[in-house]
């Protein structure tokens, strides 16, 4: 797609879901006018032209209107459902209009942590032995050793975790997956906890075009929730968390590791990969984070790009030129 063409923006603000009386944490994954604010500047700058078309009930509308764009840049988390990621480029499929970044098929895929633990798995990629866990009753006869950690299965930006996440029997097993269960009304990912230093590696690109930004160590203060990457610690990230950017043969595994999941689990344009050891220093496939956030200042794509000296308009460009490599190809 050449530039001077019109890009829609599609996005949940964070705002707009706080005055509806929605939760700080159930909106976590929504994103801040800062966000809106630059994407659309450095799209604006790169040659396009855009319009802020919002959430996906302003797209429905949008649309129905009979209004058409050449192309979508879509960060919608959505609210509601195991698919709900999925639901803005499910929309945009019906009207034939290709968006940014991983479509539905994707995005269903990733959002449901146990499906994508088992695609990776299957490509003969590392990740932690797991469960789901629906009911405290799918606690009975784990055997997986202990300790573990329990997450939403469809959770993101640290939805439902703290240090409470780290079990070490079955006594506490079954108290957090009750709390997570009442909280978060879906079922718990339960898996082999690993207890090494954790990575995420920026993606973009796509196919055997895929390659890796950066890869950032997270080392969070173990005084502060034990320092597991939570919610409360990825909102209080400057107290607590060191980021820096690996080199040598753990950035060459990580990034071997994380390409090669990218693929396996059909991504596009860009993302970003979370990995992390376990005691021995082995890489392991975390989970993926198909629509990476893009907030200038607060989000791990942007910062590790600024830790490598390179400018938030170069990784829009970027991602915009793997959009369009994408879809000269079509």
């Amino acid at each position: 797609m050449s530039k001077n063409k019109t890009i829609g923006l599609t996005y949940d603000l964070k705002d707009d879901y706080l005055k509806m009386g929605f939760s700080s944490e159930l909106v976590a994954e929504f994103d801040s006018i800062e966000t809106i604010n630059a994407i659309d500047e450095a799209l604006v700058n790169y040659g396009y032209d855009t319009i802020r078309i919002g959430n996906i009930y302003n797209l429905v509308k949008f649309l129905a209107d009979g209004n058409k764009v050449d192309l979508v840049f879509n960060i919608c988390e959505g609210l509601y459902g195991s698919s709900r990621e999925a639901q803005v480029p499910s929309l945009l499929e019906a009207y034939n209009i290709d968006c940014v970044f991983s479509n539905a098929e994707a995005l269903t895929t990733t959002l449901n942590k146990a499906i994508a633990k088992t695609i990776i798995a299957k490509a003969g990629l590392r990740s932690a032995r797991f469960v789901v866990i629906e009911k405290e009753e799918d606690i009975e006869g784990i055997d997986i050793s202990y300790p573990l950690f329990a997450k939403p299965l469809f959770g993101g930006t640290g939805q439902g975790i703290s240090s409470k996440s780290i079990v070490n029997n079955e006594f506490e097993l079954k108290a957090e997956v009750n709390r997570q269960l009442e909280i978060y009304k879906q079922p718990i990912l339960v898996e082999k906890y690993l207890e090494g230093r954790e990575f995420t590696v920026g993606i973009v690109g796509n196919g055997k075009n895929a390659r890796a930004i950066a890869t950032m160590e997270i080392a969070i203060n173990p005084d502060s929730d034990k320092g597991v990457y939570s919610y409360l610690n990825k909102s209080n990230y400057k107290e607590v968390a060191k980021y820096s950017l690996v080199e040598g043969l753990i950035k060459e595994k990580a990034e071997e590791l994380a390409i090669s999941s990218y693929k396996a689990l059909n991504c596009r344009d860009a993302s970003r990969i979370d990995l992390r050891m376990d005691k021995k220093g082995n890489l392991y496939f975390l989970e993926v984070n198909p629509l990476a956030g893009l907030n200038p200042l607060d989000s791990d794509l942007p910062i590790m790009c600024y830790l490598k000296n390179m400018k938030y308009q170069e990784l829009i460009n970027s991602i915009m030129d793997s959009v369009n490599f994408r879809l000269e190809k079509l």
